[in-house]
């Protein structure tokens, strides 16, 4: 199989809030900056990442409590507490402003770098809270996929013995903190793209680590990127 596409997308990439609904989060400073706002340290590893391995990219730096990107249409999570009491079109209206021309433009991304005989691999960058409703989460990377789909299963399990390789100190864990079945984009893009064209992996980095020392964020950086490439390299020579 020819060397597969890569596709560095990031849902969560910052808290921007566009003018014309700046009055909503008046005194939101707080929750804006909070995991809640967006994912932190998430976008400079999707920059490192694409920059790498050339990578084509689309990103989100609008918060994702206007509309969530990586939600679907009538999750309950889809617009915030704070959006969730508009009027219905003025839910319409975010979604046709923001939820939708990121979708369409990661889709179209996908459908462009598909070729026949080559598989686009889509790795979406996001990173989670060290602690979550008092649970402290003990592992440092999260590879999300769907263990039904082989080739998803096979790219996740190379990437995780590549990241052990590189850095071990780093706990690496499949499927969690979240299940990659889960609600979510590459969910939504399984649907439309057959697993021997389409391999969507959900890459989740403690926030721990990308957050306040910035050597050691790039020392993670690194181990990542080192580690995809090796797992790139394994999906090429495999054709799995």
């Amino acid at each position: 199989m020819p060397e597969a596409a890569l596709l560095i997308t990031c849902e969560h990439g910052g808290a921007r809030v566009p003018a014309t609904y700046a009055r909503l989060f008046a005194g939101r400073t707080r929750v804006l900056a909070s995991h809640r706002g967006y994912d932190r340290g998430a976008l400079p590893l999707a920059r490192q990442l694409a920059r790498a391995h050339g990578a084509a990219t689309v990103f989100s730096t609008t918060t994702r409590l206007l509309v969530d990107p990586n939600r679907s249409l009538g999750h309950p999570r889809l617009f915030s507490e704070i959006t969730r009491l508009l009027a219905q079109d003025e839910r319409d209206a975010l979604v046709r402003r923001h939820w939708l021309p990121y979708r369409d433009a990661v889709a179209a991304q996908v459908a462009r770098l598909a070729a026949p005989g080559r598989r686009v691999v889509h790795v979406a960058v996001h990173s989670f809270a060290p602690v979550l409703q008092g649970r402290r989460r003990c592992f440092e990377v999260g590879l999300l996929y769907d263990p039904a789909r082989a080739p998803e299963s096979c790219f996740a399990r190379a990437w995780q013995g590549a990241l052990g390789d590189e850095a071990p100190a780093l706990r690496v864990r499949l499927n969690q903190p979240y299940r990659g079945t889960a609600d979510g984009l590459t969910t939504a893009l399984r649907r439309s793209f057959r697993p021997d064209g389409y391999v969507g992996i959900e890459l989740e980095v403690n926030q721990r680590l990308l957050t306040g020392d910035a050597r050691r964020a790039r020392n993670v950086g690194d181990a990542v990127v080192a580690g995809l490439e090796r797992a790139l390299a394994c999906e090429a020579a495999n054709g799995s």
